[in-house]
């Protein structure tokens, strides 16, 4: 006899209800609700169920995005506010979410159910119902729909097992990360910005080391004491536990090493059930970029174009340290303290002068804004339930038409995954009832929270790591598509999917924007133009070192699944890359692929080098708005028409050429990074129109 389950996670007719979730609901909520979907893809497979696209959605979407919803918002706590409990509920879960999911896209019958609704019911499908279509028909493929019943039970397997070995990966690093600490004295914090200070002795209060600085390998402590802490072997003993995090040098028990090779060696066995040579061709069915050499050949074309200047960064940094520092042989622990201190000596200000500036608040109505302006659309505070206190909720509407929410999750935390992500919660989706969904999104940073009665503030590093957040959030709530499958980011090539991010980046850098964003409602004082004139001469500082760091993390990517011969000797490829790529010379005990969340434990696996070729799409794109002066509501119109609103409803090269008139060029990226640009003519040098 079954019973009624009350459980947070079975509601779908209004947002998540956070503060009523338990983590002993999820196993029974999941169970129940893949025992909807289990019969509902039983019922759609049936011989007699007719080709028809609503129908097909009535039987098999409904039920499927009520467990897509309710399984994401448990991943998202366990990211966000994990716990033992959260974390011991998603692992007696999620082995029967993935086989759930695997079957579902191996299965042979809805394979052909959705080929004869290509076929026969093709003509009375619209361009969104169509593309749809053609992503589910593919996924099927790549998810073993073609394959004999021994190896699609072989493919379901390893679907299961990766799922598992991608959540140990990130609770490594999370917990390897939450467990270490340093605790320091004040001498040996020299340098350390007072209100840094004063938090990092709140925190060893907290735990009763009075007298103590507790020093974290979490961002906003990390990153500020590289770059202010003068004690050199101090910034060496945090440098070499945050680079061997979940590795061989620390607990046994966290060490990734084993981990990401068993990934490795899985993600082949997978490519070649599926007739592929590497992992690499697998991701890339999917993708704008066709193949792994397509794929290097850009980089390594970025990379050349990069290399002068970052042996002249890597040049000054030295010299400077020799001359002025007395550090005559510059370490990787040195990087960040010695480029500060060439930043503020060439232009004469420093990143604690320019966040006092940068009041949280004030950044966001800055946000939200230019979002009026260029979309005509209105966010405003909302009261509804989120998973922490600190978080908000914001409701974004035309005129009187609901788009969606966005949750704003900004302080790091115990328990919260590093980084910064956008997570499209549920999508805008036209339901087979004509019932129409409002699609939800969360914003997740982490940057440090204030001390009582203080207001937070940011660097403009992190300005600009919002407003990319931001850019995500945008494309993901003002889609104007209505099929599920293609509404938001879903269908989108995932080396396209940073392009509105990274667009939106460039508006943290418009005197219009930062003057009024930075006026104190006090005052009425903002940034002085004389600082922000400093801040955009320094934007390009150390350019060619950090754009080089990004092309030997994504050669390193592609490479690694694209030669799985290289698999099982990881670090050897790492050294061979940098060997090419780097300018900077890393210590052998590094070991950064261990905490490389976004390959082994994200979406990025064969696909890190998305960064850089949406940020050709996006630089290129911007230049548009400069051409028009950027806030103009005609080009962000034209922009939304083109882009944002489309979704995947159709392939990106096609929604960037409708924005742009033309194919991209690499030619905006390079003058945006302040580099020189290359001598081949443009019509050489463009990103491939790959319509397929």
């Amino acid at each position: 006899m079954t019973h009624a389950i009350d459980s947070s996670l079975l509601v779908t007719d209004s947002l998540p209800r956070f503060t009523a979730f338990r983590p002993n609901e999820v196993v029974q909520a999941i169970t129940e609700l893949l025992t909807r979907c289990e019969a509902a893809l039983a019922e759609v497979t049936k011989a007699s169920m007719p080709a028809d696209f609503q129908l097909i959605s009535q039987h098999l979407d409904v039920p499927t995005q009520a467990l897509g919803r309710g399984w994401g918002t448990v991943m998202h706590l366990h990211a966000v506010l994990d716990s033992p409990e959260l974390r011991a509920a998603v692992e007696a879960t999620q082995p029967a979410v993935s086989e759930f999911f695997s079957k579902r896209g191996s299965n042979q019958q809805l394979y052909e159910l959705y080929k004869r609704v290509a076929g026969e019911g093709g003509a009375s499908l619209s361009a969104a119902q169509r593309k749809s279509v053609e992503d589910n028909l593919r996924d099927c493929r790549l998810s073993g729909s073609e394959l004999n019943p021994a190896q699609r039970a072989r493919f379901i397997e390893i679907q299961q097992r990766l799922a598992i070995l991608s959540r140990e990966f990130s609770n490594h690093v999370l917990d390897a990360t939450d467990t270490y600490a340093y605790w320091a004295t004040a001498e040996e914090l020299d340098g350390v910005p007072q209100d840094l200070l004063q938090r990092l002795a709140q925190a060893a209060e907290a735990e009763g080391r009075e007298g103590f600085y507790k020093v974290t390998l979490h961002q906003p402590v990390f990153g500020p004491v590289m770059q202010h802490a003068r004690r050199r072997d101090l910034r060496e003993t945090l440098y070499r536990a945050g680079s061997t995090r979940a590795s061989e040098f620390g607990a046994v028990e966290l060490d990734n090493g084993p981990v990401l090779n068993e990934i490795l060696d899985l993600r082949q066995e997978r490519a070649a059930l599926l007739g592929f040579v590497s992992h690499a061709e697998v991701s890339l069915v999917s993708k704008m970029a066709t193949s792994p050499d397509e794929v290097i050949a850009f980089l390594r074309d970025l990379g050349r174009s990069a290399r002068e200047q970052g042996e002249k960064d890597l040049a000054e940094l030295a010299a400077f340290a020799a001359k002025r520092l007395g550090l005559v042989q510059l370490q990787a622990w040195d990087i960040a303290f010695v480029s500060e201190r060439l930043r503020e000596d060439r232009y004469a200000f420093s990143e604690e002068e320019v966040k006092r500036h940068f009041r949280l608040d004030n950044v966001l109505d800055g946000l939200f804004d230019i979002a009026q302006q260029l979309f005509a659309v209105s966010i405003t505070a909302t009261d509804v339930d989120t998973w922490h206190s600190t978080v908000r909720a914001f409701r974004v509407q035309r005129g009187d038409r609901l788009l969606g929410h966005f949750f704003l999750d900004p302080f790091a935390r115990p328990g919260k995954r590093g980084g910064a992500w956008m997570n499209g919660a549920e999508p805008r989706w036209r339901r087979p009832d004509g019932s129409l969904r409002s699609a939800t999104a969360h914003l997740v940073t982490n940057f440090a929270e204030p001390g009582e009665g203080q207001a937070p503030l940011l660097r403009h590093g992190e300005v600009v790591t919002l407003f990319h957040e931001f850019g995500h959030g945008l494309h993901f709530l003002l889609s104007e598509e209505e099929v599920l499958g293609v509404s938001g980011i879903s269908g989108v090539e995932w080396d396209a999917i940073e392009l509105p991010s990274q667009l939106m980046e460039n508006f943290a850098w418009q005197w219009p924007i930062l003057e009024r964003i930075t006026k104190s409602p006090v005052t009425g004082q903002g940034l002085p133009r004389d600082l922000f004139d400093k801040m955009v001469a320094a934007r390009n500082f150390q350019n060619g070192i950090s754009l080089l760091r990004q092309i030997e993390l994504a050669m390193f990517d592609m490479r690694l699944h694209a030669e799985p011969l290289r698999a099982g000797n990881v670090q050897t490829l790492m050294d061979d890359v940098r060997a090419e790529v780097s300018v900077v010379n890393t210590p052998t005990f590094n070991r950064f692929q261990n905490s490389f969340s976004h390959i082994f434990a994200g979406g990025y696996s064969a696909g890190y080098y998305s960064y850089l070729w949406a940020e050709v799409l996006a630089s290129d794109a911007w230049e548009a708005f400069e051409e028009s002066g950027v806030v103009n509501p005609s080009t962000g119109q034209h922009y939304l028409d083109c882009i944002l609103a489309r979704g995947g409803s159709r392939p990106m090269a096609e929604s960037f050429e409708a924005f742009r008139g033309r194919q991209p060029t690499i030619d905006a990226l390079l003058r945006q990074r302040g580099l020189a640009a290359s001598t081949r003519p443009a019509a050489e040098r463009p990103i491939q129109d790959q319509r397929r």
